[in-house]
């Protein structure tokens, strides 16, 4: 079934969970669909004119259907209290400390994402709207103590393999929605909010951040990109940005 759905890989610790759901509900969908167009195909030959000259005013007293109603009903409170809230409540309840996990923080703007590291410090900086200039697209104060070795980029999200990840999203604007197909992740970033979505990603290699919620008429154009590598390369890279910061 995963084949014919055709799923990215999995490259996420959760991701198999996710695909285990959307496997089911599959599954039921087909089961309804075959079951009730066999039905229908069957109403047409059993009621149709040529046998039924006489209409038959006491009706259908069979309770089959009650029950196969009742029966898709069940499943699909299965689904929901079995697979579905659970998989909910460990993305919103589990979250990792902080200390174990590599975080960032997820910045939407029309029409582009915008990526902040904590710097050596490992403490984000202030940001202030009053801030943002054309070079200085988040607001991120350079003169707090916190914000002066943060490192931000844009469009390009670097992250180890095989440790958590917290990405606190937020928009400068409208709703945006944080999508990584690959990783199985998506959530809004909403204006005024800062929402936390964290996995851990288990596969090195170069994935595809979408906005997965109409943004405006760029939105075909706001994609950015994630980068898993080694804790090893992680480390260099975020030494490199911050030599490109001092050397700025």
């Amino acid at each position: 079934m995963l084949e014919l759905l055709g799923l990215p890989p999995q490259a996420s610790a959760h991701a198999a969970e996710i695909d285990r759901m959307i496997v089911i509900l599959h599954w039921l969908m087909l089961v309804l669909f075959v079951g009730w167009f066999i039905f229908f195909v069957y109403t047409l030959v059993r009621f149709r004119a040529s046998a039924n000259p006489t209409a038959d005013y006491d009706g259908v007293k069979s309770h089959a259907s009650s029950y196969l109603e009742v029966t898709v009903a069940v499943v699909e409170a299965i689904i929901l209290i079995g697979f579905a809230i659970p998989a909910w409540a460990s993305r919103v309840n589990e979250i990792p400390p902080e200390s174990d996990a590599t975080v960032v923080h997820v910045i939407a703007k029309q029409f582009e994402w915008h990526l902040v590291y904590p710097g050596p410090d490992g403490r984000f900086g202030r940001r202030d709207a009053s801030l943002i200039t054309p070079t200085n697209a988040i607001g991120l104060d350079r003169g707090d103590p916190n914000g002066a070795d943060d490192i931000h980029t844009i469009n390009q999200l670097s992250l180890p393999v095989d440790k958590p990840v917290i990405a606190y999203l937020s928009s400068q604007d409208v709703i945006h929605s944080f999508g990584i197909t690959s990783m199985r992740v998506k959530q809004d970033a909403i204006p005024g909010m800062e929402i936390p979505v964290w996995w851990e990603p288990t596969v090195t290699g170069d994935y595809e951040i979408n906005c997965s919620q109409l943004c405006g008429l760029g939105h075909y154009r706001m994609r950015g990109f994630l980068t898993i590598m080694s804790e090893a390369d992680y480390q260099a890279f975020l030494a490199e940005e911050g030599a490109r910061l001092a050397a700025d």
